[in-house]
């Protein structure tokens, strides 16, 4: 069985079930989740801007990017490819970074339009 390597952007790790269903997915090997410690910032500094009554303490329960609930999901190495990306928003270049140095096969978000499809 061929197991797709996968960024997950911060979008999809903002939603609790979702991020929780993908942590899963992740751990039964069924697809190589990888992110970024950027991409794992993004989405709790988002979370806490909506949601006060929640704490960093209590999102940093959610497995970082280097611990062993999803192992080898870290990717570094990627931040000197960002410079050189193009993207309708400058501010996804990091992500496409990750997903290029990982040799990915998809980037996983909801926010396509700003991941234009490849010919």
């Amino acid at each position: 069985m061929v197991v797709a390597t996968v960024v997950y952007d911060a979008n999809l790790l903002y939603p609790a079930p979702l991020r929780d269903f993908l942590i899963r997915l992740a751990k039964s090997g069924l697809v190589r989740a990888r992110w970024t410690d950027a991409i794992h910032d993004e989405w709790i500094r988002n979370l806490l801007r909506n949601r006060p009554d929640l704490t960093t303490e209590q999102l940093e329960r959610t497995p970082r990017p280097d611990e062993p609930a999803v192992p080898d999901c870290l990717v570094t190495g990627h931040e000197k490819l960002i410079d050189k990306l193009t993207l309708p928003d400058p501010d996804d270049r990091h992500v496409l970074a990750a997903a290029i140095r990982a040799k990915a096969n998809t980037i996983l978000t909801v926010n396509t339009r700003d991941f234009p499809r490849l010919p």
